[in-house]
């Protein structure tokens, strides 16, 4: 029977050694490679702990000497202040048998005070998307997607940021965004609601990569029912200066069905991915049509190894300027006959009996009772 531990006792331990600091990677360029379905876990809905509400999960991270999770929520602190759980995921059988989460932190801000609602203070609210953890120096990151609302009574422009906490919550630092991340009044620069969703540490936690989930509106248009180069980027930050030092192109899939109504909402981006080494990414493309519960979720390897540097290019629409990722599809989620929902997050985890690594996902309920808090297991099989 599958349940979960709301407790601050239950640990797994890892056999990892505490020497090891370095990222976890696929050893080797894949050259082919494969995703095995294995399970789905659901969180039951509105699931209590620490006084805060399970939900909105949007990023999962994992610590391998402690053989734990980070997991981000996207509450704007409007029903619990902003923040993150610690999770471990026991793995038996090729099944998660147990999800046990074992601490909350609220995510402070440069002054050490828990961040507001829209309600209390709509200019210091944030929005969490990412979260990764960097073993070395036991540090977290976590962006900010930000806010661009625009109306004749009042304007918020919010930017996009990414900060630097402990495990406890407590802010460090954070990256310097370059000038195209910036909102504006004007039809420039970021989307409302389409901003840094992703991020992952690379090149042995040298460089932190982040992508904006849509196109920047200089960029072109959003994703459509039919292809239109729909570009984003993803930038890349020394970890040291943190400055951004290259930004890459990365085009879209169209939108993967109708909606009903035909005139309904559409999107097609990306909310994660995870660099596995060797200038190699796994992407979430996930794509939702309005009258469509679930979710497409599809998942791509690409290769930014060949890819231009677009920093200087100011718009991604002349595709003969410049080259954009390499992209191949791993898997289809639509073709397992599984119910998939807002899957934001994906990290790798520990290895199977057979050796290949785990790969883990997430989705983000939005807090409603017609969606689902899921974690799903697969396995990655490479060469």
């Amino acid at each position: 029977m599958k349940y979960i531990l709301p407790t601050l006792l239950l640990f797994f331990f890892s056999t990892v050694s505490c020497k090891s600091i370095k990222q976890i990677t696929v050893e080797k360029p894949i050259e082919t490679a494969s995703l095995e379905y294995l399970d789905t876990y659901t969180i039951p809905n509105n699931f209590q702990f620490m006084q805060t509400t399970v939900g909105g999960l949007s990023s999962i991270d994992y610590d391998v000497k402690k053989d734990q999770f980070y997991l981000i929520s996207d509450d704007r602190s409007a029903i619990n202040p902003a923040r993150f759980y610690t999770a471990t995921i026991a793995i038996k059988n090729n099944k998660i048998d147990t999800v046990a989460f074992i601490s909350r932190a609220f995510l402070q801000d440069n002054k050490g005070k828990t961040y507001p609602s829209a309600k209390t203070d709509p200019t210091q609210t944030p929005d969490p998307e990412s979260m990764r953890y960097h073993p070395g120096i036991n540090q977290l990151v976590w962006s900010s997607e930000g806010e661009r609302s625009i109306s004749p009574k009042e304007s918020i422009l919010i930017n996009p940021a990414v900060y630097f906490i402990d495990t406890n919550g407590a802010w460090k630092d954070s990256l310097q965004m370059p000038a195209n991340l910036y909102m504006s009044l004007i039809e420039k620069g970021p989307r409302q609601n389409g901003v840094l969703e992703g991020m992952s540490y690379a090149d042995q936690y040298r460089t932190l990569m982040l992508n904006v989930e849509e196109p920047l509106q200089e960029d072109g248009p959003r994703a459509d029912l039919q292809p239109n180069k729909a570009m984003i980027r993803f930038f890349a930050f020394d970890t040291k200066t943190k400055k951004c030092i290259k930004q890459f192109a990365y085009e879209l899939d169209p939108v993967a069905h109708q909606p009903n109504p035909s005139n309904g909402f559409i999107v097609n981006g990306v909310p994660e991915f995870l660099w596995i080494g060797n200038n190699q990414l796994l992407v979430l493309e996930r794509s939702f049509s309005t009258g469509r519960l679930p979710c497409t979720i599809k998942i791509y390897l690409a290769d930014y190894g060949a890819a231009s540097d677009v920093t200087n290019i100011a718009t991604l629409k002349d595709t003969a300027l410049y080259q954009p990722m390499k992209k191949k599809l791993l898997m289809n989620m639509d073709q397992l006959g599984i119910f998939t929902d807002n899957i934001e997050g994906i990290s790798l985890g520990p290895l199977l009996p057979n050796g290949n690594r785990t790969v883990l996902l997430v989705a983000d309920n939005n807090f409603s009772p017609l969606q689902r808090s899921q974690i799903i297991l697969m396995g990655l099989k490479t060469k």
